[in-house]
């Protein structure tokens, strides 16, 4: 199985709001979406998606655990609530949500949890999320690369995180970048509007075909229906080495997030 390279992200969106953003990417063609424990919209995503009419076999739905539920006795049960929220017997990707280093749950009891719940079918796949190189490896250990279908990042053209991606690409795991636009900070970027302008595209698209054309899935949110099209577009834009190069030019180490007690040591 494989992750879908563009999907949508639900992060900060809740009610209403993200009934409708989900709602208006599935009329508009999208089939991948993400979502969390900790993001307390997994219900209003389910509602979403049972009133779109779309085939679940048309869907890869993905979620992730939260830290409280980490725990060998807690995470299959908080899984399974996040099913029954998201009105599906299984859910196509789980990831851990932090590695959490001071929680008390070792990534080895997490990690061998997560398998055992996708042994039960309560998930297809299984991976990480915000997991530096030593956790990786950690992770790794626990259950073996193969298993780990993913690590979700922060990645944008002000962060591109180039140890950590090369470290996967080493090791076969996947890399979703999430904040790919940089809370919109990159979309103001001189470089990427010039980029733009020879694409006849928009900063977003140029972004979002970046991340893409090095391999990544990109799974990024909004609330307005017409950027929600314009995005998708993105996966039909080709940009050149030249493009490459000058985005690769704008590494800052620009990174967005980074909760206490949730992140460990980045790379």
């Amino acid at each position: 199985m494989s992750i879908p390279r563009f999907g949508v992200g639900t992060f900060r969106l809740q009610d209403q709001v993200v009934i409708d953003s989900v709602r208006n990417a599935l009329e508009l063609g999208y089939r991948a979406i993400d979502t969390a424990q900790i993001y307390e919209n997994e219900a209003q995503v389910g509602q979403a998606i049972a009133e779109s009419g779309v085939p679940r076999d048309e869907l890869f739905i993905t979620t992730k655990i939260w830290v409280p539920n980490y725990g060998r006795e807690k995470l299959a049960p908080s899984l399974r609530d996040s099913l029954a929220k998201l009105r599906t017997d299984y859910v196509d990707l789980t990831l851990i949500h932090w590695p959490a280093p001071d929680n008390g749950v070792s990534v080895d009891e997490f990690m061998t949890a997560l398998a055992d719940a996708r042994e039960q079918g309560l998930t297809r796949q299984i991976g990480i999320s915000n997991f530096p190189i030593a956790q990786t490896r950690a992770a790794i250990a626990a259950v073996g690369r193969d298993a780990i279908a993913t690590n979700q990042i922060e990645l944008s053209p002000y962060l591109q995180n180039a140890a950590l991606t090369a470290f996967l690409k080493e090791q076969g795991i996947h890399v979703t970048s999430y904040m790919t636009l940089a809370y919109g900070r990159v979309l103001k970027d001189p470089v990427i509007q010039q980029i733009a302008a020879r694409h006849q595209a928009t900063p977003a698209q140029v972004a979002l075909a970046w991340a893409m054309q090095l391999g990544y899935s990109v799974i990024p949110s909004s609330t307005r229906r017409e950027n929600l099209a314009s995005n998708l577009l993105a996966q039909q834009l080709r940009l050149s080495d030249e493009d490459m190069a000058q985005i690769a030019a704008l590494e800052r180490n620009g990174r967005e997030v980074s909760p206490e007690g949730l992140a460990a040591a980045w790379d």
